[in-house]
């Protein structure tokens, strides 16, 4: 497989990044885990439009999916070769209700569904994407949010969502070759409980899950990077790094 980083900022898109969006490949099959803030202008560095064989949101909050909403006027309204035939979309439940309320004039309630064959994710379930393996589960957050697991050739890249510390994370992150973890907070300034981690938290999964490689992700603009790559290189003992956009790992 390889990962691409689209974009990896938090919250709102940094000066240097779009929010998280993540292009896994393999096999000539191309999967997008995620579509925030500013994802599809930056997507277009590394594969067309048209391009994309699935997408996987992992929930609803804006900096994870709003730019599907941009995605959809591409796909819909495209003149050269007629409207796109649907894409498969799998997210929480009511993510087609989500997006329709988001973009406020789709032609028609099911508009969407025209260009996106929506599915809803379920708590520890797994589903084949082309030649990927993916397996999803509920983790921490405010809104219905799900980690992925995607294996390909006996290699497995985790992506953990937004999240508290939880149980699911590291089960899914078993092992993984490579894991692409949220590390939002800063270890004894926020404390929020079940919204996000810090670098500690995101490290001391990464060496309880037996991860090989850890990459931070989803780094507000407010939030010290070094701080929290210190904290993760401290817990993890393994090779711990920050995500960038454009950055590419070969799993």
């Amino acid at each position: 497989m390889k990962l691409t980083v689209v974009g990896c900022s938090g919250s709102f898109p940094s000066a240097e990044s779009a929010c998280s969006s993540y292009l896994v490949e393999a096999d000539g099959y191309r999967l997008l885990l995620d579509m925030g803030n500013g994802a599809l202008g930056e997507l277009q560095r590394h594969c067309g439009l048209y391009d994309l064989d699935a997408i996987v949101l992992s929930h609803l909050h804006a900096d994870h999916c709003i730019d599907m909403c941009a995605y959809f006027v591409a796909r819909y309204y495209r003149h050269e070769g007629g409207r796109c035939e649907a894409i498969p979309v799998y997210g929480p439940k009511g993510t087609e209700q989500r997006l329709t309320t988001a973009y406020a004039d789709t032609p028609s309630e099911r508009s969407m569904s025209e260009v996106f064959d929506f599915h809803d994710l379920a708590p520890r379930s797994a589903f084949r994407l082309g030649p990927l393996t993916v397996t999803a589960d509920r983790v921490r957050h405010p809104v219905e949010t799900y980690g992925f697991r995607v294996e390909h050739d006996g290699r497995a890249l985790v992506y953990s969502g937004d999240t508290g510390p939880c149980d699911a994370l590291c089960d899914l992150a078993r092992g993984a070759d490579l894991f692409l973890c949220e590390a939002s907070f800063t270890d004894g300034k926020e404390d929020i409980p079940e919204l996000h981690l810090n670098g500690r938290q995101a490290g001391e999964c990464a060496r309880d899950a037996g991860a090989g490689r850890l990459v931070l992700t989803h780094i507000p603009p407010w939030t010290d990077p070094q701080h929290n790559l210190r904290d993760a290189r401290a817990a993890f003992g393994g090779p711990v790094e920050m995500a960038r956009p454009g950055a590419v790992y070969e799993i």
